[in-house]
């Protein structure tokens, strides 16, 4: 490394210890601090579009369509042609577990050899890729989804409802679960969204509920239920509170996708419920009697499913954890015990209404007055560079996105355990993330990063961003911390001070 690189490096993690946002004084820019730090907080980092939608609409008005779900999911042209270009995307989930399903038979009937291990080889590439277009559609509609709140729940709901690509055919089933688990319901009812993540394929097959049957429990998928996606540790479930709700899941799974009929006798088959993938099959449920949480919940099958959820979702205890791992996220490591018990409350009170709890929280005055305490996590950093940096310029090669992310330690999809990521500071301000980074900074700031080279091409498109724009000086640059003001005006040259820009503390807090 140049030693201008490396006094740059130094001068970024040294900027980045200590991170201070002070208010410039007698500035004349149109938007307030109070406004930045709002929209910093609603949106994946600031861009132009999202601050003319902020002045057009007004802070009430742009959260009550944000919230109401009525700015759409619509993007650019270009992003929703190559989102719509990807086999995940544009093949129903049953078509593609039902292709998997007969290559499979068709390579256990190879002989040993080489065409056997190639034919293996390219079913495996097939659905890396398919996890690939989900991990790249997931990035884009994150830069360029115009309910920029919607978009960070949904990353937010994917964490928390966490599944592993590589585990099985989770990978050929994340663009179903992101689209049709997911994304539907990320600021609906808490309820639907438990249901909806229940009858996914990913999650089924993530947490080994789809082997969940009478006489062979698994309790995988009951323990992370109530541990890590409703109740919480230590909430007053116990033991043998996992071991009822395992035979409440028992035929709980996927319906198979060989072709051919299930056979149910006349007295079960009124009992099986299907909804696209997902089927409840009777046959492999256990009818006894359960207590869960201390309520006796009899044998009937799916619709215990149903009551086992509602009981849970309308805990006290789920309103709490829901309610302040969201202020984790978005306000501070330890956000406010008072904002959460409100946003608690009324999550019990409006029957678990997400978009509620979330209007709580945004229009409180914790949300702009812990502005800086919240550093951000590796999606959020890559998501905010690239919106500021390319601001308006339609992506055409997300992979190295995604590869910043693999970096980053974060990798999407990536989290082998079901807790998801984690949303504290300090998981992420290690001094290697820092030097990792100023890398990914460097790297959009000089415009060095593929991200403009169709899939293939040897050309390169677009250049290194302008970062003084308008949308800097009215928005960034009055409310940036000294520090960072006379780190700026060391840069040589503008890509040099892009980067310095970019992994800033003013950049990597919020």
């Amino acid at each position: 490394m140049r030693p201008t690189a490396l006094a740059a490096l130094s001068l970024s993690i040294t900027l980045l210890i200590a991170p201070i946002l002070t208010q410039a004084s007698g500035s004349n820019a149109t938007l307030s601090q109070e406004d930045t730090v709002w929209l910093r907080r609603d949106a994946f980092g600031l861009d132009t579009a999202t601050v003319a939608q902020y002045r057009a609409l007004g802070r009430k008005t742009m959260l009550e369509k944000q919230l109401d779900d009525r700015l759409g999911d619509s993007l650019p042209a270009p992003i929703a042609a190559q989102i719509a270009s990807y086999e995940s995307f544009y093949t129903p989930l049953d078509q593609l577990l039902t292709s998997i399903q007969n290559e499979q038979q068709q390579i256990k009937a190879m002989p040993d050899g080489p065409t056997k291990v190639a034919a293996n080889q390219a079913l495996q590439a097939r659905g890396n890729k398919l996890g690939q277009e989900a991990q790249q559609a997931e990035l884009l509609r994150a830069i360029y989804g115009p309910n920029q709140l919607k978009e960070q729940l949904v990353w937010f709901w994917l964490n928390h409802f966490s599944v592993y690509a590589p585990k099985g055919r989770v990978r050929w089933e994340l663009a179903d679960y992101e689209q049709n688990a997911i994304r539907p319901h990320a600021l609906g009812k808490f309820r639907d969204l438990v249901m909806a993540t229940l009858e996914s394929p990913a999650m089924l097959e993530f947490l080994d509920n789809a082997q969940n049957a009478k006489g062979h429990v698994n309790e995988n998928y009951a323990r992370e239920l109530m541990e890590l996606h409703t109740l919480g540790v230590n909430s007053g479930y116990t033991q043998q509170d996992v071991q009822q709700l395992a035979l409440i899941l028992t035929g709980v799974g996927i319906a198979p996708t060989n072709g051919k009929p299930e056979k149910f006798g006349p007295k079960v088959a009124p009992l099986v419920v299907r909804n696209g993938l997902f089927e409840f099959n009777p046959q492999r449920h256990d009818f006894s009697d359960k207590v869960l949480l201390g309520k006796t919940i009899k044998g009937s099958g799916f619709d215990e499913v149903q009551q086992a959820v509602d009981l849970i979702v309308k805990q006290p205890a789920c309103a709490q954890f829901v309610s302040r791992k969201l202020a984790e996220y978005f306000i501070s490591d330890n956000p406010p015990p008072d904002l959460v018990t409100k946003m608690a409350r009324t999550f019990r009170h409006s029957d678990g209404d997400i978009a509620q709890v979330m209007r709580v929280m945004f229009q409180s005055r914790d949300l702009v007055s812990n502005a800086g305490k919240k550093f951000k996590d590796p999606m959020q950093f890559v998501v905010s560079s690239v919106r500021l940096g390319y601001d308006g310029t339609p992506i055409v090669n997300a992979q190295p996105m995604v590869g910043w992310l693999n970096q980053l330690d974060q990798p999407l999809f990536g989290r082998i355990t079901p807790d998801g990521w984690p949303l504290d500071n300090i998981s992420w301000s290690s001094s290697g993330q820092m030097a990792k980074r100023f890398d990914i900074a460097r790297a959009i700031g000089t415009g060095n990063n593929q991200l403009f080279t169709p899939v293939g091409s040897t050309q390169r498109g677009a250049g290194f961003p302008m970062l003084t724009t308008r949308l800097y000086y009215d928005a960034i640059e009055p409310y940036i911390s000294p520090a960072t003001h006379d780190a700026l005006a060391k840069a040589t040259s503008q890509q040099e001070w892009n980067t310095f820009l970019l992994s800033s503390p003013d950049m990597n807090y919020r």
